[in-house]
């Protein structure tokens, strides 16, 4: 308990300082902690639960589920604010040159209290997915382990670093399922979202080969930027293959069609481009995935 009550009881100890000078640096830690969770990326990733538990059900099923899905929201959030801390305590010394407005590197918040705020979150996470349900504790439980590994020494190990990011993008929809006691049709989202996430990482890596030289050891330095680019487009071409099945199994309604053939290509066409131009390659990719989004949305819910 002192690894989280010591940085805490510094971050809220005020009582040797000036009054003013208390309220300053208190609004400053608000701030801080408010910057270093990402609120917007923790909203996106309760609106990702949200569009999960609405496909799986329907937009009228989903008042049977609105305690369950509510809570899910909410350990997102918690979990999402709780990798961004654990991000900002260990790329601390190069966001002071990368990301200097970040709350370390500008001195709001202090790396033990980082570590404090992140353990806490991960912990309210897990508690929360427990009183959910079993499967959601148990995708938060795997998903805590994923993140852990990942910021301690996946994050340099090319494939598999992609990999676990893959997971922790597909686990948001298969944690949406969950909510709703759906696994059997969330899982085809989750690797939907998988397969894509995966292709964009590998074609982020080739763009930022010369950039991550000595720093990491990413798939293009492994196996060439051709056969890592094939891997990409081989991950890209399977998000493609997969997306008719959400509406083959009724999940979605016919307004999912159109959406998603424009996605998917998209999909293609940035499979394509990324060999000569990464980074316009990986901005084609997002543009994809955010058009599946609106074809889930659309499909959904309307």
């Amino acid at each position: 308990m002192f690894f989280i009550w010591a940085p805490l009881k510094t971050l809220i100890s005020v009582q040797d300082v000036p009054e003013s000078m208390a309220s300053r640096r208190g609004s400053g830690v608000v701030v801080g902690l408010a910057s270093m969770m990402r609120l917007g990326n923790c909203a996106m990733g309760a609106a990702g639960v949200l569009l999960a538990a609405v496909i799986c059900v329907g937009s009228e099923g989903v008042w049977d589920y609105l305690t369950e899905i509510i809570l899910s929201m909410l350990v997102v959030v918690a979990f999402t604010g709780a990798g961004n801390s654990l991000n900002d305590y260990f790329d601390r010394e190069v966001d002071r040159v990368a990301h200097p407005s970040r709350p370390i590197p500008r001195g709001l918040i202090s790396p033990s209290v980082a570590v404090a705020m992140s353990s806490i979150l991960f912990v309210l996470s897990a508690a929360v997915g427990l009183v959910i349900g079993l499967p959601s504790f148990i995708i938060v439980v795997v998903s805590v382990g994923v993140m852990l590994a990942y910021e301690v020494f996946l994050k340099s190990e090319g494939l598999i670093g992609n990999l676990a990011i893959s997971w922790l993008t597909g686990a948001l929809f298969l944690f949406g399922g969950a909510s709703v006691d759906r696994l059997d049709l969330a899982w085809i989202l989750a690797l939907l979202a998988f397969l894509a996430t995966l292709g964009r990482e590998v074609v982020k890596d080739v763009q930022d080969l010369e950039g991550d030289e000595g720093a990491r050891t990413t798939l293009p330095m492994r196996m060439g930027v051709r056969n890592a680019g094939i891997v990409a487009s081989l991950s890209l071409i399977g998000a493609v293959a997969l997306s008719p099945a959400p509406y083959l199994l009724s999940l979605v309604s016919d307004l999912y069609i159109p959406f998603v053939v424009i996605a998917d290509g998209i999909f293609i066409y940035s499979s394509l481009i990324h060999f000569e131009d990464p980074e316009r390659g990986q901005k084609v990719i997002k543009l994809a995935m955010l058009t599946a989004l609106v074809a889930f949305l659309f499909g959904g819910i309307l």
